[in-house]
């Protein structure tokens, strides 16, 4: 049994599903609450509106102190990837060790999780990742920079909002040259 809870955020309305195993989904914002209840919904299997409490409100604080423009740090969180394959846990685990405003590419998020060689695979796990945020696939980028893709809502706007909310920096670029000027 998992429970989910959709919350206002600077950025607009997000959403975050737990069990008592930890964070089993969350969602970045959209613009109104009804849709993304809905959508929240559509991707749990059963699940209950509720109040977090623990972990989970933690998580809800957080995310409201992130979209403020606070450095936060999602990476103690509990989550529960029951059902992902190994593939994509080692990449979300790697992904959970990307500090706020660090960047990588795909190609190196393939590498750090021991599959060098599978950037595009990368790509395509971290499109299906339940979690993004507490997973931050925002942080990962295509070769050269470029933003590369996003499935969250929003697309790549809320991609270059995100990083640019955390002054994050290209991998490919030395850091004192530049950050993200979106």
């Amino acid at each position: 049994m998992s429970f989910h809870h959709i919350f206002e955020t600077a950025f607009g309305f997000c959403g975050i599903a737990w069990n008592e195993h930890g964070i089993c989904r969350f969602m970045l914002p959209m613009s109104a609450p009804g849709p993304a209840e809905g959508r929240m919904v559509g991707r749990l299997s059963s699940s209950c509106a509720a109040e977090p409490a623990g972990f989970a409100a933690e998580g809800v604080a957080a995310a409201r102190r992130y979209f403020d423009g606070g450095r936060e740090d999602f990476s103690a969180f509990p989550v529960d990837l029951d059902g992902v394959d190994p593939f994509r846990h080692a990449i979300y685990q790697a992904a959970r060790r990307l500090g706020y405003g660090e960047t990588t590419t795909y190609g190196g998020l393939a590498a750090d999780a021991g599959f060098p060689q599978t950037a595009r695979e990368t790509g395509v796990a971290l499109g299906r990742n339940p979690v993004p945020l507490i997973v931050p696939c925002h942080r990962i980028l295509a070769a050269g920079g470029r933003l590369g893709g996003f499935s969250a809502p929003g697309g790549t706007a809320t991609k270059q909002k995100m990083l640019a909310l955390e002054n994050a920096t290209s991998p490919d670029v030395v850091p004192a040259q530049a950050s993200f000027a979106f």
